[in-house]
C-alpha cells in the first residue's frame, strides 16, 4: 500500500502500532516512539491487560498523528487490521479533526463499526479475506482500492473551511419531524443563512456538538432532540457517541432555537433486538430494522428536567418551541405512540425547571405543522440578527 501511494507522488509515513514480534521492515515510527508518545515506559507495556495495551498503542498513534497534522505534515491517513487494529486506528483517527481523510481497511467493517469511529468521518473498507500473509489474488484488489480511496480524497478532497460568506446554520432532524425540518431549512435559506442538517442518530448529533465547539456553525436550531433518549437512559441505538448532547451552543454563547422532536420514544433495532423490559410498550414497526417504543411518563419527566438543566446553562440566548399537540408523525393524536399524559410529565417537568432567562414559546399545534417552522426560524433569525448587530 505505501509502494501505491508513492507511485502517485505522495510521500509516506509507516507507524508501527504492533506489540508483539517486529513484522514490519523499517517503519517510520517506531512501536516505542508510538508507546512513548502515550506516555508510558515501553518495558511495561506488556504488564497491562490487553485492552489497555491496546489503548495505549491507540492513544500514542493519535498523539503522534495530531502532531503531523499541526505541522501541516499530514494530507490522509489509512490502516489496515482485524478487530485489534481496527481498534487501535479508530482511537488513532479519533484525534483527528473531520474532514482530514480517514480509511480502515478491516476484517471486521462487515459488522458495527460504531464503536470504531464513533462520529468521526471514516470510510470503512470491508477486507474480504484476511490481510495475513500478504497481497494475495483477493486482497490485493481490496487493498489497491483502498489506496487509490486515501490518495483521491487527498487530491480532491475540499479542506473544511467556512468560506460561503454566508452565516452557518445547523438544523437536525429525523424522519418523524421531516415536515418541519424541511420547511425551515427553506425558510432558512431564504433569508440568506448556510444549512447543515445533522440527522439525530447520535454519531450525527455527537459531530454537530464538535463543529459548534470548533467554530464552524453560528446558530443552532435544535427541533429534533430525540437523542437526549439514549444520552439519559441509554438503550436508544441513537445515543450519542460522547455525553454533553445540546450543551455546545451554549457554551459558545450562540443562538438556539430548540424544540422536542421526536423526544417521546426510544428508538430499537429490530424486533427481536429490543430489550424485554419494553416490550410491554405501545410499539411502532418504523422498518424492518427500526422499532420505535414510547417513553413512559416517569421517562418523560426526567427528560423535562434534564432539558431545563441544560438550556439554563447556556450563556447565549436560547428559546424553547413547545408544540403541545405532539412531537413526531408516530406522537402526534391518533398515531401509535401518542401518550398526551406522558407529554404533560414532560411539559410540567419542563416548566418548573426552566430559567426566567430561557424563553419558552408555547403553541397550540403539532410540531410538523407549518407555523411550528415558521415561528422557529422567526426566533432564530432575530436572535442571529440581533446578535451580528
Amino acid at each position: 500500500m505505501a509502494d501505491l501511494i508513492r507511485s502517485r507522488g505522495h510521500g509516506v509515513c509507516i507507524l508501527d502500532v504492533g506489540v508483539m514480534e517486529q513484522r514490519m521492515l523499517c517503519p517510520d515510527v517506531d512501536k516505542t516512539e508510538v508507546v512513548e508518545a502515550a506516555g508510558m515506559a515501553p518495558s511495561t507495556l506488556l504488564g497491562l491487560r490487553r485492552d489497555q495495551i491496546m489503548e495505549t498503542m491507540g492513544r500514542g498513534a493519535g498523539v503522534i498523528l495530531r502532531q503531523q497534522w499541526e505541522k501541516g505534515e499530514l494530507d490522509g491517513v489509512i490502516a489496515l487490521g482485524g478487530n485489534q487494529g481496527t481498534a487501535i486506528a479508530g482511537m488513532a483517527m479519533e484525534t483527528l479533526p473531520i474532514g482530514l481523510p480517514k480509511v480502515v481497511v478491516s476484517t471486521v467493517a462487515s459488522g458495527n463499526i460504531r464503536p470504531y469511529i464513533r462520529h468521526r468521518d471514516v470510510a470503512m473498507i470491508f477486507s474480504v479475506a484476511d490481510i495475513l500473509g500478504g497481497p494475495n489474488t483477493i486482497t490485493r484488489t481490496i487493498l489497491s482500492n483502498a489506496a487509490g480511496a486515501l490518495v483521491g480524497m487527498a487530491e480532491m478532497g475540499i479542506p473544511l473551511t467556512k468560506d460561503s460568506g454566508k452565516q452557518v446554520v445547523a438544523v437536525t432532524a429525523l424522519g418523524n419531524t421531516n415536515a418541519l425540518v424541511t420547511r425551515a431549512c427553506s425558510l432558512l435559506e431564504e433569508r440568506g443563512y448556510e444549512v447543515v442538517a445533522f440527522h439525530a442518530s447520535g454519531a450525527c448529533g455527537s459531530a454537530m456538538e464538535e463543529l459548534i465547539d470548533q467554530g464552524m456553525i453560528d446558530g443552532v436550531l435544535d427541533l429534533t432532540t430525540h437523542e437526549l433518549v439514549g444520552e439519559v437512559f441509554g438503550d436508544d441505538i441513537y445515543t450519542p457517541t460522547e455525553p454533553g448532547r445540546m450543551e455546545a451552543a451554549g457554551r459558545k454563547g450562540i443562538p438556539q432555537v430548540v424544540a422536542p422532536g421526536g423526544i417521546e420514544y426510544f428508538c430499537f433495532g429490530p424486533l427481536d433486538t429490543v430489550p424485554p423490559k419494553y416490550l410491554n410498550r405501545a410499539i411502532h414497526h418504523h422498518n424492518p430494522y427500526n422499532m420505535n417504543i414510547r417513553a413512559t411518563g416517569d421517562e418523560m419527566e426526567k427528560l423535562g428536567q434534564v432539558v431545563a438543566e441544560k438550556l439554563n446553562k447556556a450563556r447565549g440566548p436560547v428559546a424553547f418551541l413547545l408544540p403541545l399537540r405532539g412531537w413526531s408523525v408516530v406522537g402526534a393524536p391518533g398515531g401509535p405512540l401518542y401518550d398526551p399524559d406522558a407529554n404533560q410529565r414532560f411539559i410540567t417537568a419542563l416548566r418548573s425547571n426552566l430559567s426566567p432567562r430561557v424563553r419558552l414559546v408555547e403553541m397550540d399545534a403539532l410540531i410538523n405543522d407549518p407555523e411550528v417552522a415558521d415561528q422557529a426560524v422567526q426566533l432564530l433569525d432575530e436572535e442571529m440578527r440581533r446578535q451580528s448587530r
